[in-house]
């Protein structure tokens, strides 16, 4: 079995919006699990043709129990939804408030992070499909004030698919402790000046060469949408995806004057204080974040969107191939290991089982939508892990492990 990566973007410190944030404690109040039900369907593979071996239905066992350990990591609630033509299963555990001990909802939203790239990509191959953007055109042609000279190399592709090598981040607050989170949880951050924290020293390798997970990627796509379409990129989002799709629980807070707070129905995000407290810290400026990861989403909505974009709804073969597409063998991670990431998703095998899709993460929250290219098995989670810098990892990996185990 292969670990499922989980996408952590390089700030200046290793605590910043929209990756690891994680938890402690097991909270007071009763664990209430929604109990789900697995449906077979007999369909042998849906757009994959004849050889392609055919998943069993979901093990409802498995997966309760992947989501019930709320201790590895220690977290409030959790929810899973499981869908595809092999069959479906949805089960919730925990609370989402701690507070108040109030159960996890079925459209419960979440802030799910890094998950917002995928969205951006999206539009931003529409677009080069439509002729309005140039993919393989470097970026200054769209941004010719914003990156110096020197970056002239980097292209709008070698964004999306991580290879732009970009330097790391100076000047960005320091969030090491929970304290640090809070105390800076209001601070509010245009995008351009989130990429004048990169913009001082020199290339970390040469665009292309090599990828390493950034989202400044992301911030820079996002402006060069904007630019592009004259009109904020959360807004490009809403009318190309979110209205169309019918994403009602899915928003992104810089198309509406950057709020705060999540409305509707919600799962809390909490961080645990070094004295042991639990400090609810939904509410956030999720400016410091922007296109890197400020999406507020539910499971439901993200299952939706997943579907319709492997589907074809969104994007003709052509650009969507470029989604399935990594990097040259011979482009690697900075630790040496093979590419990962493509235009928008990342991969990972799992029990032999080849998965595409997103990880997301931001204080108190974590997040994944993964799918088999057949949609055979889809799979969307989210939970609210507690303690700052505690490994989320276990949770996805259960997760994955449950969704594709043979029976």
């Amino acid at each position: 079995m292969t670990s499922l990566p989980l996408s952590r973007s390089r700030k200046s410190t290793p605590r910043t919006p929209s990756r690891r944030t994680l938890l402690t404690g097991v909270l007071s109040g009763a664990a209430v699990a929604a109990v789900g039900t697995p449906v077979p369907v007999a369909v042998a593979d849906s757009a994959g043709g004849a050889g392609r071996p055919t998943l069993p239905p979901p093990d409802a066992r498995a997966l309760r129990a992947a989501i019930d350990d709320l201790a590895h990591p220690r977290s409030s609630g959790a929810q899973l939804r499981v869908s595809g033509s092999a069959g479906r299963w949805y089960g919730t555990s925990g609370v989402s408030d701690p507070a108040t001990g109030r159960a996890v909802g079925l459209n419960d939203k979440v802030r799910a992070g890094s998950i917002t790239k995928p969205f951006v990509a999206t539009v931003a191959l529409q677009l080069a499909d439509e002729g309005r953007l140039r993919l393989e055109a470097p970026v200054r042609h769209y941004l010719p004030d914003l990156l110096p000279e020197r970056f002239g190399a980097i292209t709008v592709a070698q964004l999306l698919d991580h290879t732009s090598g970009l330097p790391d981040h100076v000047g960005l607050p320091e969030r090491k402790t929970p304290e640090d989170v809070l105390r800076h949880r209001f601070d509010r951050w245009t995008p351009q000046q989130i990429v004048e924290t990169v913009t001082g020293g020199p290339l970390k390798f040469r665009p292309g060469t090599k990828q390493e997970y950034r989202g400044i990627n992301y911030v820079l796509a996002a402006l060069v949408v904007e630019q592009v379409t004259g009109r904020p990129y959360g807004v490009v989002i809403r009318d190309r995806i979110l209205r169309p799709l019918r994403l009602g629980h899915t928003s992104f807070p810089s198309a509406e004057g950057n709020p705060r707070r999540i409305r509707g129905p919600h799962m809390h995000g909490c961080l645990e204080l070094s004295d042991g407290s639990l400090a609810d810290v939904t509410e956030f400026d999720m400016s410091i974040s922007h296109a890197d990861g400020e999406i507020v989403s539910s499971t439901g909505d993200l299952h939706r969107f997943l579907s319709a974009l492997f589907s074809g709804a969104l994007l003709p073969e052509r650009q969507l191939r470029r989604m399935f597409t990594l990097p040259p063998r011979h482009v690697r991670m900075l630790d040496g290991s093979p590419a990962r990431y493509s235009a928008g998703l990342q991969t990972a095998t799992v029990n032999g089982v080849a998965l595409w899709g997103k990880t997301g993460e931001f204080y108190g929250y974590a997040a994944g939508m993964f799918s088999t290219r057949d949609q055979q098995r889809r799979l969307v989670w989210a939970f609210t892990p507690v303690r700052l810098d505690a490994d989320q990892s276990p949770m996805a990996q259960r997760i994955a492990d449950a969704a594709t185990a043979p029976r």
